[in-house]
């Protein structure tokens, strides 16, 4: 029997209500129909306030040390931030800087996005999965992204994202490969 894929999803929104949190909860949901989940939340917009004057990993309050390790002990990350001048938001990349470069090694990212027009849809292949190659991380093949006309009352409203949502995690879903994941973290086998 499998344990439960532990899921870290980070909403790099300052607000709430917000898009980008809406579609963060409705992929993470969409993998938990999928494969039993074990689901951790890091909202930005609400731990911002104590990350934004650190300079360095050990400046940070005990709480987003432990937001950090969730991060960086996940099976794996579903990440989103709104388009900020063509680019994830600053706090976005602020949070990430604290992730220790070799954490993210092989983790599975589903990576998602969302701005005020489609002009914007390229941040999740030139901003997002530069910044996960990086970590050396393997972004999935397939991202998400949603436009403010997408959403009706910080919900989901257009068929069109909820297809490309479910076919985001339908084809995620294989590359997971849970067996060879879980020779790894042998916390996924019971």
């Amino acid at each position: 029997m499998t344990k439960a894929l532990k899921v870290v999803a980070v909403s790099g929104s300052l607000q709430r209500p917000s898009r980008t949190l809406a579609l963060v909860e409705h992929l993470v949901e969409l993998i938990g129909d999928a494969v039993p989940v074990q689901s951790h939340l890091i909202e930005l917009g609400e731990v911002g306030p104590r990350l934004a004057g650190a300079l360095a990993r050990s400046q940070l309050p005990p709480e987003i040390e432990a937001e950090i390790a969730a991060v960086e002990s996940a099976n794996l990350l579903v990440v989103a931030s709104p388009v900020y001048r063509a680019a994830y938001s600053g706090l976005f990349k602020h949070f990430f800087d604290f992730v220790h470069h070799e954490a993210l090694i092989d983790k599975p990212v589903l990576l998602a996005a969302t701005g005020g027009s489609e002009r914007h849809a390229l941040v999740i292949d030139h901003q997002l999965r530069p910044l996960f190659s990086f970590f050396q991380a393997r972004t999935l093949p397939i991202g998400v992204y949603g436009t403010d006309k997408d959403f009706t009352h910080y919900r989901i409203s257009d068929d069109a994202l909820r297809a490309r949502a479910a076919l985001a995690v339908e084809r995620a879903i294989p590359l997971l490969n849970l067996r060879s994941t879980a020779g790894r973290h042998p916390e996924l086998v019971a």
